[in-house]
């Protein structure tokens, strides 16, 4: 398919209470914004949750698709919970529907770094277990690290033993370059030094100071970043977000000019 732009829902559910049941409006900005993708939370999915069909529809009618979904759990466990399984399950279930996404999916971060250790080992068996599940199914799994002060997997030494940890027979990589660079990491070293095991991958902009930003505003070198993947034929997608204060405010209004920046800088590289 080459490499393609989309959006990913978050920016949106950063305004959660507005958004949660806003999918097709979500899809008309994305639409008019020139991306040509949506990777969201399930949690966003509203009326669509229990009618794939029905996304596919209003996908095909803003000539969208689906890039992938965003399943976000605890994994506290040595091996997934009931619910934990029941829900991965029902949405790799989902993703049959739709051949040619993935299920992307991240730890939700905790309030500390305690026992970490073992809550790493933890996260791993789990996601691990659930990739083997869905890759019987013919469904493709990332695993997306990110960088709040909870978060297990969060800097360059928490990062080579998740590598070491993760089953990459069964499950990728999404790179997130905002949380990268907010684990204090080098954004573009990252993605080169795993770019064999990225399948799906995230933008979004940070400052020096690890405050979000609108991309370009911050220091992260995208058009670097996508000339490696470029260069080392990289055949997925690029989900754009943004977390920045106006981003909150005015998610429409970010993504559009996120867009332009994509639209300028980015896609004449490739």
């Amino acid at each position: 398919m080459g490499m393609k732009f989309g959006c990913h829902g978050y920016t949106w559910q950063l305004s959660y209470e507005t958004q949660s049941d806003n999918l097709t409006h979500i899809m008309d900005v994305i639409s008019d914004s020139g991306f040509k993708g949506l990777d969201t939370q399930v949690v966003m999915l509203g009326r669509f949750h229990n009618h794939p069909t029905l996304l596919k529809e209003e996908l095909h009618k803003r000539n969208l698709e689906l890039a992938a979904l965003t399943l976000s759990l605890h994994w506290l466990n040595e091996e997934e919970t009931d619910a934990e399984r029941s829900a991965a399950d029902y949405f790799v279930e989902y993703l049959r529907h739709f051949p040619n996404a993935l299920l992307n999916v991240v730890q939700m971060p905790g309030n500390n770094r305690e026992q970490l250790q073992l809550r790493q080992r933890n996260v791993l068996n789990c996601v691990n277990s659930l990739a083997r599940r869905a890759a019987d199914k013919g469904v493709v799994t990332a695993f997306h690290p990110n960088s709040p002060p909870g978060s297990v997997f969060r800097n360059i030494e928490d990062y080579k033993i998740m590598f070491e940890g993760l089953d990459t027979n069964v499950i990728g990589y999404t790179p997130d370059a905002g949380h990268i660079a907010c684990g204090g990491m080098d954004v573009a070293e990252i993605f080169e030094t795993y770019r064999p095991l990225i399948k799906h991958v995230h933008f979004k902009d940070a400052s020096a100071d690890y405050v979000w930003k609108a991309m370009g505003d911050g220091v992260i070198d995208f058009p670097r970043i996508v000339r490696n993947l470029r260069d080392t034929n990289y055949n997925g997608w690029i989900m754009v977000e943004e977390e920045s204060e106006k981003a909150v405010a005015d998610p429409d209004g970010a993504m559009m000019e996120n867009s332009s920046y994509v639209r300028e800088q980015l896609i004449p590289i490739i």
